[in-house]
C-alpha cells in the first residue's frame, strides 16, 4: 500500500476504531448494565483499568481508573480499527463483503484481546465459560460491524 493509501487507511481505522468503540461501549450500557445487571454504569470505563492490570491496582487509583481505563479502551479500539483498515483492500480485492469480513474479526479480536488480558491479569471472568464467550463475542459484533461499514465507505 503506497504511503497516501496507507495514511487514508490509517485515517479511516482511527475514525472507525473510535466509532466501534462508542457502540460497544452502548451496547454493554444496555445489555451488561440494563439487561444482565453485571456491573454499574459507572463500571464500564474502568473496566479496562481491572481487566489489564487487577482489581487491587483498580481501587488503589480511585477516579484515575476511569481515565486509565478509558485511554486503553480507546487506544485497542484505534488499534483494531486501524489494523482492519490496512488489510480491508485485499479482501474487498477478493469480493469479501464487510460486514462479513467485520464478523470474522470480531471473533478474532476477542479471542485475542482475552488471551492478552488471561496472560496480564488474573483477575478476568472465566472465558472458557459459554456465557461469557457468547456475550464477548455479541460485544465484539457490535464493535466491528459499524467499523467495518466505515472503513468501507471512507476506503471505498
Amino acid at each position: 500500500m503506497e504511503q497516501s493509501k496507507r495514511e487514508l487507511a490509517t485515517q479511516a481505522g482511527a475514525i472507525a476504531g473510535l466509532v466501534g468503540g462508542i457502540v460497544i461501549w452502548i451496547y454493554e450500557a444496555a445489555v451488561w448494565v440494563g439487561a444482565q445487571n453485571l456491573m454499574p454504569l459507572a463500571g464500564i470505563p474502568r473496566n479496562a483499568t481491572g481487566l489489564v492490570f487487577g482489581k487491587q491496582l483498580q481501587e488503589s487509583l480511585g477516579w484515575i481508573a476511569y481515565l486509565v481505563g478509558t485511554g486503553i479502551h480507546f487506544l485497542f479500539s484505534i488499534a483494531w480499527g486501524v489494523l482492519f483498515a490496512w488489510i480491508w483492500p485485499y479482501f474487498r480485492e477478493r469480493g469479501y463483503e464487510a460486514t462479513f469480513l467485520g464478523l470474522i474479526y470480531a471473533v478474532i479480536a476477542w479471542i485475542v484481546m482475552h488471551a492478552a488480558i488471561m496472560v496480564a491479569s488474573d483477575n478476568h471472568p472465566d472465558y472458557f465459560d459459554p456465557v461469557v464467550i457468547i456475550g464477548g463475542f455479541m460485544s465484539h459484533f457490535f464493535f466491528t460491524i459499524p467499523l467495518a461499514l466505515i472503513v468501507k465507505r471512507r476506503l471505498g
